[in-house]
């Protein structure tokens, strides 16, 4: 499978792209913030500042003083020097990426999902490559829904419709939207035939979770090599084109020639150029 991305920008997704407005300081940042101010050596407000800002979140160096001047978070109490020492040991605390493990974790998780898919599918001993390639496909575009949704601070989980307290699931965790909600929230950035292809996929998922499917990946090879491009497309136009898979994986060679009929499906499913 191809799993080289259109460096095509669609449109309707450029308006998204502004910067994460979420840009604050949690509570345990707080904490440890308090204590690296307490701890020698000095640290300016430059230097902590440092610590806390990153590609994907950009942090005031106002609010580093604001601390400091216990003009805000007065009632956090600084961490304990264990807590500052774990710190700064897991720190910078990213991925290859530069992604932080814990702040951009939705957004990592698209990412390996969605290479775990294609390397699979492009296991020369799998039989089965097409549904493990869709089940897998499906999380990562769910992971990547709900990264883009928190990044603009829309609320991505099932609410009680007569209280509208969060649904739970039966382990007490916040119950979050499915792949197909995402798809017809007003939020959602996917154009329509991004969204025709996931719709399928899903539908493919579901005969795949509720019934044995025969051998498809002749039949849909098309649809989930557009899945792909997809993906890196919307990946790159959401958050970046420095958090695209392009560098992870190239093309992937084959023998087996592409049929007319996969071609036309491609171009259906996706905005590459017809040539």
């Amino acid at each position: 499978m191809i799993a080289k991305a259109t460096q095509k920008i669609r449109p309707h997704l450029s308006k998204h792209m502004a910067r994460n407005p979420n840009n604050r300081l949690e509570r345990g940042e707080v904490a440890i913030i308090k204590a690296m101010m307490a701890t020698p050596p000095r640290k300016t407000d430059q230097d902590i500042l440092a610590y806390f800002t990153r590609p994907t979140r950009s942090i005031n160096h106002a609010r580093i003083k604001d601390i400091r001047d216990e003009r805000t978070h007065a009632a956090v109490a600084p961490a304990t020097p264990e807590e500052l020492t774990a710190f700064l040991e897991a720190w910078p605390n990213v991925d290859s990426s530069g992604l932080h493990l814990v702040g951009d974790e939705l957004l990592i998780k698209a990412r390996e999902a969605m290479l775990h898919a294609v390397q699979g599918y492009n296991n020369p001993r799998a039989y089965f490559k097409s549904e493990i390639f869709i089940v897998t496909a499906v999380i990562a575009w769910t992971y990547l829904m709900h990264a883009h949704f928190k990044r603009h601070s829309v609320d991505y989980r099932y609410r009680d419709r007569r209280t509208g307290d969060v649904l739970k699931t039966r382990h007490g965790a916040d119950k979050h939207w499915e792949l197909e909600a995402c798809l017809g929230d007003a939020n959602c950035p996917l154009d329509a035939a991004t969204k025709a292809n996931l719709k399928f996929l899903i539908e493919i998922r579901h005969e795949i979770e509720h019934q044995m499917t025969r051998r498809i990946d002749d039949f849909i090879s098309a649809k989930l090599q557009a899945t792909c491009l997809n993906f890196n497309a919307a990946l790159k136009s959401m958050f970046g084109a420095e958090y695209g898979l392009d560098r992870e994986l190239g093309v992937a060679l084959q023998f087996a020639g592409i049929a007319k009929t996969q071609r036309d499906q491609l171009l259906k499913d996706t905005d590459l150029p017809h040539i």
